[in-house]
């Protein structure tokens, strides 16, 4: 599977401009708030799951951030993230991994995952993915997961996801995690359709 999903992936990002794709964001919000209300800092070790080219990385070095790492299964959208940020890339951690096969060797205070998560629609896979969550975050850290809500669509770049909302993912990663945020978010795309998120932020028990 890891293969089949990377070729899909590279292929996205090898043949669409990063602002042609629905996920697009110039600015990370409401991503940037979470992470405010989590109490990220700058010394925070922050890592960014599925991160593509996203511009978080860029909003966080911007913001003093001096330990962000960026994990996606594409090598080709983390190479276009390293070009745009130019000599700044060299002060992120990068990671070309399918999160269920990762297995992270450092901890993390803050863990990011904006729509990455509900590609993962084997439950047997969202269980790895949750341990490897609870293996890499810190106690007392904060795992923030946005993913398409109930309303949102079903299908993302042609594959199928899972919607979910807060109590889903509460259920996934166990009585160890706590609930401290959940809102909607509509997300408009670069040809103006709206597509409705839900974020979850989790403290992770000490």
């Amino acid at each position: 599977m890891d293969n089949a999903r990377r070729s899909h992936w590279n292929g996205i990002y090898g043949t669409k401009a990063e602002d042609a794709v629905s996920w697009y964001q110039q600015t990370p919000e409401p991503s940037l708030t979470l992470l405010e209300l989590a109490g990220a800092a700058p010394k925070s070790a922050v890592i960014d799951i599925g991160g593509g080219e996203s511009h978080l990385v860029d909003a966080l070095l911007a913001r003093g951030f001096d330990d962000v790492t960026v994990l996606d299964l594409s090598q080709t959208a983390l190479d276009a993230n390293k070009a745009r940020l130019g000599d700044s890339a060299g002060t992120v951690g990068w990671i070309c991994a399918d999160i269920v096969s990762w297995r992270p060797e450092r901890s993390y205070e803050v863990w990011h995952d904006r729509a990455a998560f509900h590609f993962l629609t084997d439950p047997a896979e969202q269980a790895i993915y949750t341990a490897t969550l609870a293996k890499a975050l810190i106690p007392n850290g904060h795992a923030i997961i946005a993913t398409f809500a109930a309303d949102g669509p079903e299908k993302c770049s042609g594959l199928p996801i899972v919607r979910h909302d807060s109590n889903s993912i509460g259920k996934l990663l166990g009585d160890g995690f706590q609930l401290i945020d959940t809102r909607r978010h509509e997300h408009r795309t670069p040809w103006d359709s709206l597509q409705h998120f839900q974020f979850s932020t989790f403290r992770k028990q000490g």
